[in-house]
Order: structure tokens, then sequence, then C-alpha cells
């Protein structure tokens, strides 16, 4: 929930609520999520919080920028939307200057300061994330090059197969009066239909 529009977010349609709202809870929705699902203003979505129902109605849409690596979520509710439940707080810190030595500190400040803190550096899953991909990249650049390999081996076998009648046809064609010409024009055409198959 929110009692403020984030930063990050654009409306594209609606209004964001006032920041002392109390009246029906209000949420306010990905514009590209809900328009998926066919959402439009004023319809009424209910979600289950530990349990219980909550019905709330859409009061905006917004243009979230998830590329941000900030907290972004698909709905954001009115603050009255959870009076009284039990909840945590979360946040993130970017610090695109920051040295891994850095970042080390300030978490360990943050976990001294506040031992029911949990700290998670998504930096660290992100470049496992990153090295999965580019090691499945390179895999797949090798099993790439191995078919390139042996469809070429294939190809070179099959001309080599057929290189004894070849010389026959030459032979045979040349008696029956064939120019060199014909003969190279003859056996290219072969190789190129060879190829493209």
């Amino acid at each position: 929930y929110e009692a403020r529009q984030p930063e990050n977010a654009t409306l594209t349609e609606g209004a964001w609520w006032p920041q002392d709202y109390s009246g029906e809870p209000l949420v306010s929705f990905s514009a590209e999520e809900g328009k998926a699902i066919g959402l439009k203003l004023g319809d009424s979505v209910t979600v289950n919080v530990l349990g219980r129902n909550v019905t709330a109605k859409i009061a905006n849409f917004r243009q979230v920028q998830w590329e941000t690596m900030g907290i972004n979520f698909v709905m954001v509710f009115s603050p009255n939307a959870f009076a009284g439940a039990p909840h945590g707080w979360l946040a993130t810190l970017t610090d695109k200057q920051a040295s891994t030595a850095d970042d080390a500190r300030l978490l360990n400040a943050v976990t001294r300061a506040f031992p029911a803190v949990t700290t998670v550096r998504v930096k660290d899953a992100l470049d496992i994330v990153n090295r999965l991909v580019a090691q499945l990249g390179t895999a797949i650049r090798a099993a790439a090059g191995v078919a390139l390999i042996a469809s070429v081996l294939v190809l070179s076998g099959a001309l080599a197969a057929g290189n004894r009648a070849r010389i026959h046809d030459a032979v045979v064609l040349k008696t029956l009066g064939a120019t060199r010409r014909t003969l190279i024009a003859a056996f290219s055409l072969e190789y190129v239909l060879i190829g493209l198959a």
C-alpha cells in the first residue's frame, strides 16, 4: 500500500487518492497487466490477504518501469485497505558508484543496527543469472558450431563418394562431344543443388 503516488510510476488513467484518504479501499493497477486481463477504471478487484478477502475499486492505472530494479508491484492499495493488518517494510537501495566493499560495509551496518532486518544483495543473484545466461549462450554457440562442422563433413563425404561416378560421367560426356565449359556448368549446378539441400 502507498499513500503517495510512487515516484517511478506515471498515471495513464484515473487519479491517485489523497494522502489522508479513508473511504472504500482503492487500488492502483499496472496499466499493462490490467489491460491484459481486461480491467477498467471503477472495476472491483478482490484479493485474499492472510485469509481475509479485501475488495478494492480500481482508482487508476499506472505505467510501471520494471527495469529500474526498484520496488514495483502490479497492484498498490490505498493504506486504509489493510488498516490493522500485520505487515512489514520493504526497501531498496541503489548506489551505482558503490564498490563491493562499500556494499558489504553498508549491509553490515544495517544488520548491526537492525538485527531483525533481512538484507538481500540482489546484485549477487543477478550476477549468477547473468553468468548462467552467458554460459547457456556459449553452449548454444558451441552446439551450432558442432552442427555446422558435422554438416560440412557430411557434405564433403557425399561429394567424395560420388567422385568416381562424376569422373565416369565426365569421360562419357566428353566422348559424346561435351565441352569443358558444359561439364563445369553441369557439375557446378549439381554441387549448388547439393549445397542447398
